[in-house]
């Protein structure tokens, strides 16, 4: 008798013990963000984890009645690792959203996954166009290499004097796209494309390819690398007195990355870029953004990495606001669709159609601003789409 009471009473602490786990996970929103925090893109995750806690320091952490959890995980840039993260989160964590993800193959490993569990997925940082075509449940704020690519092929032929130009790109997703878009609109422009130049991803040399540029002469380099890998393509483009030999270095903001941009030394100055943001961006939301951002992170400059971030947790935030804490899966993906607001970037807004950002791109040139480098806006092209989606 004894026995079987003692039974039923642990029944019933164990259905206790279930049934409060069951409201606390009700009570909590759970944010599983996958960045890579080592090796060579451990820049994007460090600038995108700050963000997040920066929004979430600003905005409280607590949303709708919900308390929100930040469970960040590092694929070290591994697309297997990713998987893998995503898998663990989605079944063992059960996290509401899943956000990050550094590089291309890793947003594209981690699709099905968010697909199967209908799991909001917001792409923080990766640049390839069909990203989001890769799930129903991708929603990126971050950009697309297209956007910016497009607008410089404009700039360079028009205004930059760039007649004959070489492209050099890292040979994964967004480089492709770099180059494609860029190729396109560059010749449609009437300019003349002499040589395409692929550089491997993994332990990248641009010597050889560099070299193969000074020799055939063009006015322009067109280049495309991850973020972090800027800084080392612009000392062997120095190195080997490219800029004095009369070749204009240009492309996506990423070769002037504001977390390494004062690093780079006056070699760096005159170099024009298009992107869409810029820590040095005038307007007095993005000003805040940088004060904030460098106080909490002993001085360190935002990058368009923490802006992706950054923007990121606001559409979560306001998503779980619409809907008032209940949605789930599709609630909050409905609620992510067609978010407009002003970011430290300037206007922007989520396409509820294509679920990708649709913002400003500008032209930038590097300049010293009271003794540091930036990259200084001088033209706008506003409200870009992602051109890959525009057909």
């Amino acid at each position: 008798m004894k026995k079987r009471e003692f039974l039923s009473a642990s029944i019933l602490a164990l259905a206790a013990v279930s049934s409060s786990a069951v409201l606390a996970q009700d009570k909590t929103f759970k944010i599983g963000l996958i960045l890579p925090m080592t090796g060579q893109q451990a820049s994007t995750g460090r600038q995108i984890e700050a963000a997040a806690k920066l929004y979430m320091a600003q905005h409280g952490d607590t949303v709708a009645g919900k308390k929100i959890q930040l469970i960040v995980k590092d694929d070290t840039s591994v697309p297997d690792v990713t998987k893998r993260l995503a898998q663990e989160l989605v079944v063992n964590d059960k996290v509401n959203v899943l956000a990050g993800f550094g590089i291309t193959p890793s947003a594209f490993a981690t699709a099905p996954i968010a697909t199967q569990s209908k799991t909001p997925m917001v792409v923080m940082a990766a640049g390839t166009s069909s990203i989001t075509q890769s799930s129903p449940y991708i929603v990126r704020t971050s950009f697309t290499l297209a956007q910016s690519s497009v607008a410089m092929a404009d700039w360079a032929v028009a205004k930059g004097g760039i007649k004959k130009v070489v492209t050099l790109v890292s040979d994964y997703g967004p480089g492709h796209d770099a180059e494609k878009f860029f190729k396109d609109r560059y010749l449609f422009n009437g300019g003349t494309v002499v040589d395409t130049l692929r550089v491997p991803m993994r332990n990248p040399d641009f010597a050889p390819f560099l070299q193969k540029v000074r020799d055939a002469k063009p006015d322009g380099l067109f280049v495309f690398v991850p973020s972090g890998a800027g800084a080392a393509v612009m000392k062997q483009f120095l190195e080997r007195g490219m800029d004095k030999a009369g070749i204009k270095l240009i492309g996506p903001g990423d070769i002037t990355d504001d977390d390494q941009l004062n690093d780079m030394g006056d070699g760096a100055l005159g170099v024009v870029t298009s992107h869409f943001y810029s820590a040095n961006h005038p307007s007095p939301t993005n000003k805040k953004f940088v004060e904030a951002f460098k106080k909490a992170n002993k001085g360190m400059r935002p990058n368009f990495m923490a802006v992706g971030g950054y923007d990121g947790m606001r559409v979560i935030y306001e998503a779980l606001k619409a809907s008032k804490g209940q949605g789930g899966g599709d609630g909050l993906l409905a609620a992510m669709k067609g978010q407009v607001w002003e970011s430290p970037r300037g206007p922007m807004f989520i396409d509820a159609q294509t679920r990708d950002v649709v913002h400003n791109i500008y032209l930038r040139k590097v300049e010293k601003v009271g003794g540091e480098l930036h990259n200084v806006e001088f033209d706008v092209i506003k409200d870009v789409k992602d051109p890959g989606k525009t057909k």
